[in-house]
């Protein structure tokens, strides 16, 4: 499988099942789209030859122009590079992907509610303002000690184990939090395991002492912030109504100075509100000094006046490229900012497992409510269908483990003439089931903002390595 695309000057064609990458000038491009449309070579060289006079013309002035032989030397460079095994290879995943029932999966990561309360109020929270669609409640030490002895006796022999302090607004149980993490630390050599411990957080919360040990403790923090004042403002309020930017932005730039600018992300969502949302980045990273950046689109049913409409998603897909290029140039400049969506790896990336297997969600990550029940990860909590037992029994629902197992970029017919699919592995599960009503369906509209991102991230690698 081929996907060709010209973006900010450059000519790229992506072999999906090798993962090459190769940029390349307008007559190999239309060569290598003529061979994927199942042309011969010699109806591709007779269609280059006919198109000579415009690939010259869009050659510089005083440059050397295409001669007649040319096309034989494209084709014969296209033959090269296919004998190497980078340009038209061939599925070698699909026969492995419905074995993954059949292999023994551990535990490796929990995202512990330790709050199912907020002290925000925002409108679009798909957790219904941190109680996750139930009660309110705070999760006993007790609880969250059994939640990491669970980790541990179903990690098998991994060493390294993670864990997500969440909500709700997990600083309403700051305390649990600080218990939790010693006691990990003193058990952590007995058993040979290693956790490390990510802060997901709102902002009011945050103290001298938090930051102390967050900064101590935590090997990354999120920091939810939606960028200017007027659109962090509109939706992430507290229970009175008033926004959250100046109480927060201070105690955000307090600790991120105390890490050294490193190991945290701003988080941001963006609605049909600022589909620019480039211009939130751009204020958190000029304006406030914040140069780890994620901002994700909201994900709200139709109807929803935060929705994003068909008319914001084009305005989203040029906001993306807008931000590839400004990054490019920031880089160049000695002032780099990271965007979370950006970050790609094309000389090694994701093992195979994980291309196609995907995020692990209900296999190897779980959610744990404060009451001690485990969902395969944080947006499936509260619907009832998808517990899949507890702390104190461990997993009961076996067939839906299984399902999960299952839940593979191939086990999703939409997903199979898509180009994308062993970058994102069949996308978020939990999107899928809000959307279609299915963990195996596809969120159209997150797929298409997925490829979008990914044409991007890999243009961005291109002209790096120019």
């Amino acid at each position: 499988m081929i996907h060709q695309y010209k973006l900010n000057g450059y000519n790229i064609v992506l072999d999906v099942f090798s993962g090459s990458v190769h940029v390349v000038d307008d007559m190999s491009y239309d060569a290598i789209a003529l061979l994927d449309a199942g042309k011969t070579e010699e109806e591709t060289k007779t269609q280059l030859l006919s198109a000579l006079s415009r690939y010259n013309s869009a050659i510089p002035e005083g440059e050397e122009k295409y001669g007649e032989q040319d096309p034989e030397e494209v084709l014969a460079e296209i033959a090269r590079i296919r004998e190497q095994g980078k340009l038209f290879t061939e599925d070698i995943y699909e026969p492995e992907a419905f074995d993954f029932k059949k292999r023994s999966t551990v535990v490796k990561a929990l995202c512990l509610h330790v709050a199912h309360t907020c002290n925000l109020n925002c409108n679009y929270c798909f957790a219904a303002q941190g109680k996750f669609h139930g009660q309110a409640g705070v999760m006993r030490f007790e609880t969250g000690k059994r939640a990491l002895d669970f980790l541990i006796e179903n990690s098998g022999t991994r060493r390294n184990l993670e864990v997500d302090f969440f909500g709700g607004e997990p600083l309403m149980n700051f305390e649990v939090c600080r218990e939790l993490v010693a006691y990990a630390r003193s058990v952590e050599r007995e058993h040979n395991k290693n956790f490390r411990f990510t802060l997901t957080t709102n902002g009011i919360g945050i103290t001298d002492e938090v930051i102390e040990w967050a900064n101590r403790e935590c090997g990354n923090v999120v920091l939810s912030l939606d960028g200017r004042k007027e659109v962090n403002d509109r939706f992430r309020r507290d229970i009175s109504g008033k926004g959250s930017y100046d109480t927060i932005v201070p105690k955000f730039q307090k600790l991120v100075a105390a890490r050294g600018g490193k190991n945290y992300y701003m988080r941001g969502t963006f609605t049909h509100y600022n589909p620019d949302f480039t211009e939130d980045l751009f204020h958190m990273a000029d304006d406030l000094g914040f140069t780890e950046l994620s901002m994700e689109p909201v994900v709200a049913k139709e109807g929803d006046p935060s929705a994003l409409t068909a008319e914001d998603l084009a305005i989203v897909s040029e906001q993306y490229e807008l931000l590839a290029k400004d990054m490019l140039r920031r880089k160049k400049e000695g002032r780099p900012i990271t965007f979370y969506h950006y970050m790609l790896d094309l000389s090694g990336g994701p093992c195979v497992y994980k291309r196609i297997s995907g995020c692990g969600s209900g296999t190897e990550y779980m959610a744990v409510t404060p009451w001690g029940d485990l969902y395969p990860c944080h947006q499936f909590v509260g619907e009832e269908a998808y517990r899949l037992g507890d702390i104190w029994n461990g997993v009961t629902n076996t067939a839906l483990r299984d399902e999960f197992k299952l839940c593979n970029v191939y086990a999703r017919p939409d997903c199979k003439d898509c180009w994308a699919k062993l970058y994102c592995s069949g996308g978020c599960a939990a999107n899928a089931m809000h959307a279609t009503g299915d963990i195996h369906g596809v969120y159209r509209q997150g797929c298409d903002l997925f490829r979008k991102r990914m044409e991007c991230a890999i243009m961005m690698k291109a002209a790096e390595s120019r």
